[in-house]
């Protein structure tokens, strides 16, 4: 898979993807590196940890902002690794993934994509190592980031990446850019405009969404006001 990389600040990168219009996250640090979400089986786990390489030669950490399979059925790829999650994002792997992947899989084939639904199907589902509830902070070496539950919205264990010396943040898929928030069966649309606010809050000038183009705070606070309405 090819991917546009942007440097949305010194060593905090976004790899646009063009399955999915999906955004993967990578933040460097003088000791580690944090990458944000493992993509959708390993073919394309292992093209982003390539891409990770040629910008980072220090070891990984990787953390899954939710469990929906386009976001963490590529982390074997990535072995062996710290891997952070929600502990509710953690149990959802574990009593969902195997039924997530079908469902792709099925759902590739029936759009004419059977390498696709092949790749997912031939994935190794790997559960999170290391699990939160509310914020955590690593440090990277001359920089820290926090991952952060902000609420409930997309889904019930929504994890944000606070890069607060970059003014960065990774939003997952409580923001979208080029097509409307996605509100399935397991978001929180009740509460995921205050989720929002809290997101807001951090005071990052950049937000990566993980479907879409980096956006500003003006672009986060109209989706806000849209899914309020």
């Amino acid at each position: 898979m090819s991917a546009r990389w942007l440097e949305v600040a010194p060593g905090v990168f976004a790899g646009r993807h063009a399955e999915l219009d999906q955004t993967i996250g990578l933040v460097v640090g003088t000791g580690r590196c944090l990458v944000v979400d493992s993509g959708t089986d390993e073919v394309h786990g292992a093209d982003i940890l390539a891409a990770v390489r040629e910008r980072a030669a220090v070891p990984w950490t990787l953390v899954i902002t939710h469990a929906h399979f386009d976001h963490f059925f590529g982390t074997a790829a990535f072995l062996p690794c710290p891997l952070w999650a929600h502990a509710r994002c953690r149990e959802v792997i574990e009593a969902d993934g195997e039924e997530q992947r079908r469902d792709w899989a099925a759902r590739y084939r029936s759009k004419g994509e059977p390498e696709l639904a092949r790749r997912l199907e031939a994935a190794r589902l790997v559960p999170p190592t290391d699990v939160f509830t509310d914020r955590v902070r690593i440090d990277l070496g001359g920089r820290a980031v926090e991952l952060i539950h902000p609420g409930l919205g997309h889904t019930d264990h929504d994890v944000v990446v606070h890069v607060p010396d970059a003014g960065v943040v990774f939003a997952g898929d409580l923001v979208e850019q080029g097509a409307p928030p996605q509100v399935g069966p397991d978001a929180e649309p009740a509460h995921w405009p205050s989720t929002m606010d809290n997101v807001l809050a951090l005071g990052a000038s950049v937000i990566v969404p993980g479907h879409g183009e980096p956006v500003d705070p003006a672009f986060v606070v109209a989706q806000r006001d849209e899914l309020a309405r």
